[in-house]
């Protein structure tokens, strides 16, 4: 279990957990992260560090980004990593990262934005969290009340959920 006073390290990438709707002529577009404002709301006292890395659709991201989140884990000194990333594309940067050896990377998304009354994201974010602090090191998916290592969960879009391989 990881000691209160360690910091944990929240990379933000976009996705749906940041979207919001700018008007009736409009699209979901990603906007500010909202993970600082739902620790807050959450009361976490843990310490903890954000960085945005990008403001993309999961669905936008590449490899450039992909290469970018991964050198922000290795340059971090935080051993323990939660990654707000869309639900799209999120096991393909889970695999980008599944060599990286000493650290805990848990990526997590919603399926609604943050900003929405009845959204998962405040959830999910927080088993996120809770994940990165007892998980061994390794990366993982915390998505809808479950913990799945990356390697082992595909999206079921039919189903909208994660679901073991």
């Amino acid at each position: 279990m990881l000691p209160a006073d360690t910091p944990i390290l929240l990379l933000t990438t976009g996705g749906t957990i940041d979207k919001i709707y700018f008007d009736a002529l409009s699209d979901y577009k990603v906007g500010e992260s909202v993970v600082a404002k739902l620790l807050q709301i959450g009361g976490v006292k843990r310490p903890f560090r954000i960085e945005e890395v990008t403001r993309k659709d999961s669905l936008e991201l590449d490899d450039a980004d992909r290469a970018q989140i991964r050198e922000r884990i290795l340059s971090a000194p935080e051993s323990h990593i939660v990654i707000t990333h869309g639900t799209d594309t999120m096991t393909d940067t889970a695999r980008t990262l599944e060599d990286i050896a000493g650290k805990t990377i848990v990526l997590v998304g919603a399926l609604a934005p943050a900003r929405f009354g009845e959204s998962d994201a405040s959830f999910n974010l927080g088993m996120a969290f809770a994940t990165a602090q007892i998980a061994g090191p390794g990366v993982y998916i915390s998505m809808s009340g479950s913990v799945f290592r990356a390697d082992q969960v595909v999206k079921d879009r039919a189903k909208g959920a994660f679901v073991p391989r």
